[in-house]
């Protein structure tokens, strides 16, 4: 599982689905799709596997696939959102919210959390891998409409601060152009998967709290149909 700032998406079938369905398998026309084959790379996904994902995506029937967005509350004024691909819209509502159930969190009605976020194009970049004034220049100059910098406190040992990642916000027209212009400056980086959600504020919680939550998000994770979890906890 990789932790970023405010999002924590799976990887698998599910994205390759969502993206063919919505701009069809090339990724010369689907740039979408295009920023999916960009991050398999960036993971070493082997070719066989990618080309074997788009193959299905792209097979009769998978059209039967339905996107669902599900509204949480998490412990300390956290707020959540779950996104889903499934074929089958009760077994996804039942299975998250038996998950929110169980881990003490709530069920939130559609709009009461969505709006705490905001959809945009994002380049992902650990902590550790760039230099704040490098990146800064690189970024800006491509275009980019903002660099949010992860949370960082004097106690953070090496492996907290490798778990925390700047994101460079872009728009779809220019995403591309940050992305050269990071591989050229040697700046290793992760793409999103289409797009991220951001929080448009953040909360800090106490310890307790943000472990509860981190549970939550977790057993969210682990359910077939989940492709992503969002939250505002820093």
């Amino acid at each position: 599982m990789q932790r970023k700032q405010s999002c924590i998406r799976g990887w698998g079938r599910k994205s390759y689905l969502r993206n063919v369905k919505k701009g069809g398998p090339n990724p010369t026309s689907n740039t979408v799709l295009a920023a999916v084959l960009e991050k398999a790379k960036e993971l070493d996904v082997p070719k066989d596997i990618v080309e074997r994902n788009i193959k299905r995506a792209s097979e009769k029937g998978q059209e039967a696939f339905i996107e669902k967005v599900y509204e949480v509350y998490g412990y300390g004024g956290v707020s959540i959102v779950v996104e889903v691909l499934t074929d089958k819209i009760t077994r996804s509502v039942a299975a998250v919210r038996e998950v929110v159930k169980d881990c003490g969190g709530k069920m939130a009605d559609p709009g009461s959390v969505m709006f705490k976020f905001r959809r945009a194009r994002v380049v992902n970049i650990k902590f550790t891998d760039a230099d704040k004034d490098q990146l800064l220049d690189i970024a800006l100059d491509a275009g980019a409409e903002d660099v949010i910098e992860p949370p960082v406190n004097e106690d953070d040992t090496d492996e907290d601060r490798a778990e925390r990642y700047y994101k460079v916000v872009s728009t779809s027209d220019n995403y591309t152009d940050i992305t050269t212009k990071l591989r050229e400056a040697g700046i290793p980086f992760e793409t999103d998967n289409g797009s991220e959600l951001l929080p448009i504020t953040t909360i800090e919680v106490d310890d307790e709290a943000m472990e509860l939550n981190k549970e939550l998000i977790a057993k969210l994770l682990e359910l077939d149909d989940v492709d992503a979890v969002y939250t505002d906890q820093i």
